[in-house]
């Protein structure tokens, strides 16, 4: 496996590219997923937001955008004054034109994902690859 000279810690084979938020950065702001770990079919970014810090308000032209919340606990105010609490493992979807910002309520530094994308979804296309019959089986632990 090599790695990229901006991000040497990520680990890229044929066809993969396996890291961690650390190996993307360090302290507060965006940590970038897509170009760290070489994502071409949509944005993705994590962001780490110190307590007591909010974004601004901001919108898309065209990018529907998925929030996930993997550490910690956001607010979400969105332009019609909508309030909305996420705690670790919320997700919101906010579509492009709706006005959004963050803001961390917590004690500690929130961690959170912005996946954001446009055109549809493509379908169910997963297949197991030739001599596998299943996707998801149970294995044996030592």
């Amino acid at each position: 496996m090599e790695s990229t000279a901006e991000y040497p810690q990520v680990k890229v084979g044929e066809g993969y590219a396996v890291g961690t938020l650390d190996d993307l950065g360090a302290g507060p702001g965006f940590r970038k997923v897509r170009k760290g770990l070489g994502v071409s079919a949509f944005g993705v970014n994590a962001i780490v937001l110190p307590a007591g810090v909010e974004t601004g308000f901001h919108y898309h032209d065209e990018q529907e955008e998925l929030y996930f919340v993997h550490r910690g606990a956001i607010e979400m105010e969105f332009g019609d004054g909508t309030v909305e609490q996420l705690g670790e493992g919320s997700l919101a979807r906010v579509d492009a034109p709706t006005v959004r910002k963050l803001r961390n309520v917590g004690e500690v530094d929130a961690v959170y994902l912005c996946v954001g994308g446009k055109g549809g979804y493509v379908g169910r296309d997963g297949r197991a690859p030739e001599g596998e019959s299943e996707r998801v089986k149970a294995v044996e632990r030592s």
